[in-house]
């Protein structure tokens, strides 16, 4: 039997907009996010900036597992979307069912997308995803990297808090937990490279500005 909090909650992630809204928000994050910004750094750089390995090394085992929680999000907003009342098969936590958790989760997600972009942006023609070891790059440390050395990893992170915080359950809670896991291993992947290329110049960068926030 749901409590009355459940109830109230039951209400908004079975009215329609919610599970909807997820589904859209997911698919303008990666479009634009990521589609749309490999396409004009490609035209650019006249390359793909896509670089992550396809062997069998731990790299390219940290991308597999990125394409798979990528998949595996997918499927669950969009199974969301079209079953809403699947909702509570999900295992949720009941304890955070209420909406100021929600919107505080909304709330998260809406910066999450304006400071993704806004990081990727900045980034202009140095953006990747993975390690160019073929192609220089300029070290961006100003703007949002002046706050952080990683601000679309943090975007990300914040991403997925705000999934939890909208529809907390267990597989929005391993959304969570994965993901963070996954960006950290990669984040001391860069690092290591970063250190190689741009030498004292990355040192120092690294001292005067944290590596998430």
């Amino acid at each position: 039997m749901l409590s009355a909090s459940n109830f109230v909650y039951k209400s908004y992630v079975m009215s329609g907009w919610l599970p909807v809204m997820l589904l859209v928000y997911f698919i303008l994050f990666l479009g634009v996010a990521f589609v749309w910004k490999t396409i004009i750094t490609a035209r650019k750089i006249k390359k793909s900036p896509l670089v992550l390995p396809k062997d069998d090394s731990a790299y390219g085992l940290i991308g597999l597992y990125f394409k798979l929680i990528l998949i595996a999000l997918f499927l669950y907003v969009s199974v969301y979307a079209i079953f809403p009342e699947l909702y509570f098969s999900f295992l949720p936590f009941n304890a955070l069912h209420n909406r100021w958790v929600m919107y505080a989760g909304l709330c998260l997600l809406l910066i999450s997308f304006i400071w993704t972009v806004a990081a990727q942006q900045q980034m202009q023609d140095s953006w990747r995803i993975g390690i160019d070891h073929e192609t220089p790059t300029v070290l961006v440390t100003d703007g949002l990297f002046a706050i952080s050395r990683n601000p679309v990893f943090l975007g990300m992170i914040t991403s997925l808090l705000g999934l939890f915080l909208v529809t907390p359950n267990a597989i929005t809670l391993l959304f969570l937990v994965v993901g963070y896991v996954l960006i950290q291993v990669q984040i001391r992947l860069e690092e290591e490279f970063l250190q190689k290329q741009h030498g004292t110049t990355y040192i120092e960068y690294r001292q005067k500005t944290k590596r998430l926030i």
